[in-house]
C-alpha cells in the first residue's frame, strides 16, 4: 500500500497521510494481498465508513464490471486484461484473461485495488512523480481515475489485431477446397472467447456510463453540499466520452469478427453441400449412360440357345458399336440438359494450376495500397 499527495504542481509519495493536505488530493494504491488495510487511514482522511457488501465486492476476484455509489463515494469495478496482447497472436486460441480493478472515489481521495502484477498503474504512479509540469498532474481523483481506465482500455484496442489474425486464418482454413476443415473445436472455442469479450465490453459500458450518468444528475443539483462529489466538467466529460468510445469501437470490432466466422462458416457448409451436389449429379449422370449398356450385356449374357447374332462372326463387333453409340448419345444429351460437363470434372485441376501460376507484377501506373 502506497500513498501518494497529488498537488498541482507535482506528486509525492509519503509513507503514510496523517491529515488531508491543504491542496490536491490523495491517492492510495493498494494490491490484493493488503486486505483492508487502506480502510483505517481512509476513514480517518475522509471520515467516511466504507459499507461492508462494498468491501465484499473489492475483495471478489471473479466480480464483474460494476458501479455503485453512496452519498459519500462511488465504487467503481472495471476489468482489465491479464495478458500481454502482443504475445496472445502466438496461441492456438487467445484466451481473454481478466483480473478487476477496484476503484473507490471520495471528494479528496482515491483508492485502487489492483492485483500485484499490474504494470500500468507502478508506471503512471512514476509520471506523476516525476511530472515536469503542472499540465501533467490531474486536478482532481476522477481525472486520475479516467487515466487508469483509459489505459486499460487502450489494451483492449491492442487485442483487436491478434484477434483479427487469428478469425482471419480460421476463415482461410474454412474456405480452403484443398483440404477439409477438422478443428471445429479450436473454432468453437476461438468464438466463446469472442463472445465473452462482448460480454466484457457491454459490463464495462454499463459501469462507465452509469457512473457518468450519476455525475451528470448532480449537476442538476441546486445547491451541492461543501466538499461532496463534484458534477463533471467539460473536460472530464470528454474523456469519460473518449473512454466509452474505445469501448464501443472494441465491442463492434468483436461482432463484426463474429458476424464474419459466421457468414465464413455457412459458405463453407453451402461449398461442401455444392461439391456433394455436383459429385452426386456427375456419379448419377454416369450410372445413367452405363445403365441400358449394362442391360445389353445382360441380354447377351442369357442362357439361351438361339439368340440372334450370337453365331455370327461380326455380332461383337456390331453390339460394341451399338453400346458406344447408345453411350455417345446419352451423353450428348446429358450434356446438353446440363446434367454432365467434362469440363466441370476439371475445373478444381484447374484451379489448382491458377493458384501455382506466378502472379503478373503491379503495374507501375496503378498504385497499389499497402496495409
Amino acid at each position: 500500500m502506497q500513498f501518494v499527495i497529488v498537488r498541482p504542481d507535482g506528486a509525492t509519495l509519503v509513507d503514510a497521510v496523517p491529515a488531508m493536505p491543504a491542496e490536491g488530493f490523495v491517492w492510495c494504491d493498494c494490491v490484493y494481498e493488503d486486505g483492508r488495510a487502506w480502510v483505517e487511514p481512509v476513514q480517518r482522511l475522509t471520515g467516511t465508513t466504507v459499507f461492508e457488501d462494498h468491501l465484499l465486492d473489492a475483495e471478489n476476484p471473479n466480480h464483474p464490471s460494476y458501479f455503485d455509489s453512496t452519498n459519500d463515494y462511488e465504487m467503481i469495478v472495471f476489468r482489465g486484461l491479464a495478458m500481454r496482447p502482443d504475445t496472445a497472436g502466438q496461441a492456438e486460441v487467445i484466451r481473454v484473461k481478466t483480473h478487476p480493478v477496484v476503484f473507490f472515489v471520495f471528494p479528496r481521495v482515491l483508492v485502487t485495488i489492483r492485483p500485484p502484477d499490474s504494470r500500468q498503474v507502478p508506471a503512471l504512479r512514476e509520471r506523476l512523480l516525476t511530472a515536469p509540469g503542472r499540465g501533467r498532474v490531474p486536478a482532481q481523483p476522477e481525472a486520475l481515475m479516467l487515466r487508469i481506465l483509459n489505459g486499460m482500455v487502450d489494451r483492449y484496442l491492442e487485442l483487436r489485431q491478434p484477434l483479427s489474425d487469428q478469425f482471419e486464418r480460421r476463415q482461410r482454413q474454412l474456405l480452403d477446397p484443398r483440404r477439409p476443415f477438422r478443428d471445429w473445436y479450436a473454432l468453437l472455442e476461438a468464438r466463446r472467447e469472442a463472445r465473452r469479450l462482448e460480454d466484457l465490453c457491454e459490463e464495462q459500458l454499463d459501469a462507465l456510463q452509469e457512473w457518468r450518468d450519476e455525475r451528470l444528475e448532480r449537476s442538476d443539483d441546486a445547491a451541492p453540499e461543501a466538499g461532496g462529489l463534484r458534477a463533471l466538467n467539460d473536460t472530464l466529460l470528454v474523456r469519460t466520452s473518449d473512454i466509452v468510445g474505445h469501448v464501443h469501437r472494441v465491442l463492434n470490432h468483436v461482432r463484426r469478427l463474429d458476424s464474419s466466422v459466421e457468414s465464413a462458416v455457412q459458405l463453407h457448409f453451402s461449398a461442401t453441400a455444392y461439391r456433394t451436389n455436383e459429385v452426386m449429379r456427375t456419379l448419377t449422370a454416369i450410372t445413367a449412360v452405363f445403365l441400358p449398356l449394362t442391360l445389353i450385356t445382360g441380354i447377351f449374357g442369357m442362357n439361351f440357345e438361339f439368340i440372334p447374332g450370337l453365331h455370327s462372326p461380326s455380332g461383337f463387333w456390331w453390339a460394341l458399336g451399338a453400346m458406344a453409340l447408345i453411350g455417345a448419345l446419352l451423353f450428348s444429351f446429358f450434356r446438353a440438359r446440363a446434367m454432365l460437363s467434362a469440363s466441370s470434372l476439371f475445373d478444381q485441376r484447374r484451379s489448382r494450376r491458377r493458384r501455382r501460376a506466378p502472379t503478373r507484377p503491379a503495374s507501375a501506373d496503378v498504385p497499389v495500397d499497402t496495409i
